[in-house]
């Protein structure tokens, strides 16, 4: 992602890009603990799967009604006010799980309710950051390395998660994960700024490449209406929601169905649970510099994006069918596996193309479809605890993942674009 024209040293927005991607894996970190934690938490309070369900639901709450909130506050007061003051709201009711969990079920569900509020500015902060520091030529990288955090946050949680649980018990994670949350909120204070004309030891160099880029993409208005008018704005929301679906369904889930399903032990749930979020920490990386090498050799950027994104929905949809189909826990985790492998490609389709379409107003609209891209958090995640109480088993769940992918591929082929819709 570096050039020649930076000049000597690190470039201040891979250092940007960076902090965001350390930001995003401590916000899955925080928010994937619980997945593991639901387990003895159920057996110690006595919960039934659908309660487990509305549990994991009440963080996806809060984070979809603060989505636009947070995305319309990045626009107005910058990425690195908000998403410094999002990393220590989270981490705060991080630390206060434990005690809100043991004063009761409606307690608990209030803090997991205030701390998805609190995450809901991760990715419209991020991308309006990388809206005002990064060049064209370097945004898929960069979206796919932010995107990471997504897997690296999960595959930290988990395995630390069973680690400290069967060390120390439930409360221990939740808060060693806390104050290391908090810690990070400081730093980001200190190197974070919202532009390069506001770091002050950004290069000349550097700071020409950039300069036509912010004034690009400097703050105005938005159009809403002219939004909601766009296919293009469409075919991104539908399909924020069908790739999240799935997404959200593994976030929440996949320790229970190791331990349910293929009979894993907690500790060996979460260890075994890392892998499809390293499929996915590879493929996304893959796909964000080949998605960029392909753009510089003069592919259109369309056929990339659409390319991508089908590929992402189609082949993550057949492995999960395939999954439950397994007869052995070996050849179920490996098609899971593949099935977010192919779910990392979305960092050269959908994710991207923001910044494609409406670069002046990245934030709010993404902001705008990860709010369709949370309702499978709430509806996805409470939906498979009721068909687990139904059914007794993840065959339904797997199903209608893959039939929400099917119509989300179909949507983007249709309405996809990769030009400037919306100045």
């Amino acid at each position: 992602m570096a050039t020649a024209a930076a000049g000597a040293g690190v470039p201040k927005r891979l250092i940007l890009v960076a902090m965001c991607f350390a930001a995003t894996s401590i916000c899955y970190v925080d928010r994937v603990n619980i997945s593991v934690a639901v387990i003895p938490m159920a057996s110690r309070f006595g919960w039934s799967a659908t309660t487990k369900g509305a549990v994991l639901t009440s963080f996806f709450v809060g984070y979809l009604l603060a989505m636009l909130p947070t995305g319309m506050l990045t626009a107005r007061l910058g990425g690195r006010r908000v998403l410094g003051a999002a990393l220590a709201g989270w981490s705060l009711a991080t630390l206060a799980t434990p005690a809100a969990a043991f004063a009761g079920l409606p307690a608990l569900l209030a803090v997991r309710v205030l701390m998805g509020t609190a995450e809901a500015a991760t990715f419209p902060a991020a991308i309006g950051l990388f809206a005002r520091w990064l060049p064209a030529g370097e945004r898929s990288r960069a979206v796919a390395l932010n995107l990471g955090g997504i897997p690296v946050g999960t595959v930290v949680g988990l395995s630390a998660a069973g680690a400290l649980i069967a060390a120390f018990g439930w409360p221990a994670m939740f808060v060693v994960f806390g104050l290391a949350g908090l810690a990070f909120a400081g730093l980001w204070f200190v190197v974070v700024r919202d532009s390069p004309a506001e770091h002050p030891r950004v290069g000349a160099a550097e700071a020409a490449l950039l300069a036509e880029q912010a004034a690009a993409t400097a703050p105005a208005a938005v159009p809403w209406r002219v939004l909601f008018g766009k296919r293009a704005c469409w075919a991104i929301l539908v399909n924020h929601f069908a790739s999240n679906w799935v997404l959200y369904l593994m976030l929440t889930w996949l320790p229970s169905y190791l331990h349910d399903a293929r009979h894993l032990d907690v500790a060996k749930a979460g260890l075994t649970a890392v892998l499809p979020w390293l499929s996915l920490f590879v493929t996304g990386n893959a796909a964000g510099h080949i998605g960029d090498a392909l753009v510089a050799r003069g592919v259109s950027l369309l056929t990339i994006r659409k390319a991508m994104q089908v590929a992402a929905l189609v082949g993550s949809a057949a492995a999960l069918l395939l999954a439950e189909r397994a007869t052995g826990t070996a050849e179920a985790v490996a098609l899971l596996c593949v099935a977010m492998g192919f779910l990392g490609l979305v960092s050269a389709g959908y994710a991207s193309n923001h910044l494609d379409i409406a670069p002046r107003h990245a934030a709010p609209l993404y902001a705008l479809t990860n709010t369709a891209g949370t309702v499978p958090g709430i509806v996805g995640v409470y939906v498979t605890g009721a068909l687990l109480d139904a059914t007794g088993n993840y065959a339904a769940t797997f199903a209608l993942a893959a039939g929400v992918n099917l119509i989300g591929a179909l949507i983007w082929l249709l309405w996809a674009r990769a030009d400037c819709v919306v100045d």
